[in-house]
């Protein structure tokens, strides 16, 4: 018999957070953060991390729990979430996987099996040469010609991702597209409930725009000097996530600080529709579109209904 797992994903600022604790109170659940960046010690404000006063009482997984340096990764994820589900299935309760992370999700809910093809150190090496040499926008193009459907899910800006795709293209001859897909394919060892959060993009950007406003009140810039003062570097991939990189450019001297609020939440828009886009290509899940319910108690009571009775 499957044991029973939930994913509750969205776009970033759809309100997944307070939605997740009302859940997991409801079905006696415990939640495991698919979030890149909420992992990170002393990214708070930016990550729109949960903090301990506002989990009520609810035990939380992948929260606050690597140090900046860390290179945190989908491997790496999948083994800590894996790790947090067998504590929460000791206890009898459910793990809620919550983020918006898709590929991280995706990991986890097919199991896939990142350990097939050993890495060519020699070509990683002359891939990551290349891109130190020639830049981000060049190695995206690159990608592009090779694995046209990657390099449109990847950001140019991801230079790591773009590099891991491009090796595992020259590692193996085929494209880390269709390796995904094929893994996707497998039947899920999980009686899964997938549900995606959306709302209207209206909505949706004005919530961005406003939570970018109010970060920078709380005093996000002064977060990411703080980063920076304690040894951070903007080539971590900690100060690669939304908010940082961009103040970071602020900090050096090579925008305007309203041109650096402004590309925060253009890229968190376009991120946002990214995200959407890849949850529209996953199968098995459940959209709930939070504009057609009155209240997040109803949207649980309609989560609540699919998690018991077992009806997708």
């Amino acid at each position: 018999m499957k044991k029973k797992l939930v994913v509750l994903a969205g776009p970033t600022a759809v309100g997944k957070t307070e939605l997740s604790i009302q859940l997991a109170k409801t079905v006696c659940g415990e939640i495991i953060s698919a979030d890149s960046m909420q992992v990170y010690k002393h990214l708070d404000i930016g990550s729109a991390k949960i903090m301990p006063d506002e989990m009520q009482g609810v035990t939380h997984y992948l929260v606050d729990c690597l140090e900046p340096d860390v290179n945190f990764n989908v491997s790496m994820f999948q083994n800590m979430t894996k790790n947090a589900m067998g504590e929460i299935y000791s206890r009898n309760h459910i793990p809620i996987i919550v983020g918006g992370t898709g590929f991280y999700t995706q990991s986890v809910i097919y199991d896939i099996d990142f350990g097939k093809n050993e890495v060519d150190p020699q070509i990683r090496a002359a891939i990551d040469a290349e891109a130190a040499q020639k830049g981000a926008a060049y190695m995206h193009e690159k990608l592009k010609k090779v694995d046209l459907e990657s390099a449109e899910s990847i950001p140019a800006a991801n230079v790591k991702r773009v590099c891991r795709a491009l090796e595992y293209y020259e590692s193996t001859g085929k494209k880390i597209s269709d390796h995904n897909k094929e893994e996707r394919q497998k039947s899920s060892p999980y009686d899964c409930n997938y549900f995606v959060l959306n709302l209207p993009r209206e909505i949706l950007y004005q919530r961005i725009e406003d939570r970018v406003d109010r970060m920078m009140e709380m005093g996000l810039l002064d977060e990411v000097k703080k980063c920076l003062a304690i040894g951070c570097t903007r080539d971590m991939n900690s100060m690669q996530g939304l908010g940082y990189k961009q103040l970071i450019r602020y900090i050096y001297g090579e925008c305007s600080l309203d041109q650096a609020i402004e590309d925060i939440k253009k890229e968190t828009r376009h991120f946002a529709k990214r995200q959407l886009t890849w949850f529209r290509r996953e199968r098995d899940v459940i959209w709930i579109n939070k504009n057609e319910f009155s209240s997040n108690s109803e949207i649980v009571e309609f989560m609540e209904g699919i998690i018991r009775n077992g009806n997708k």
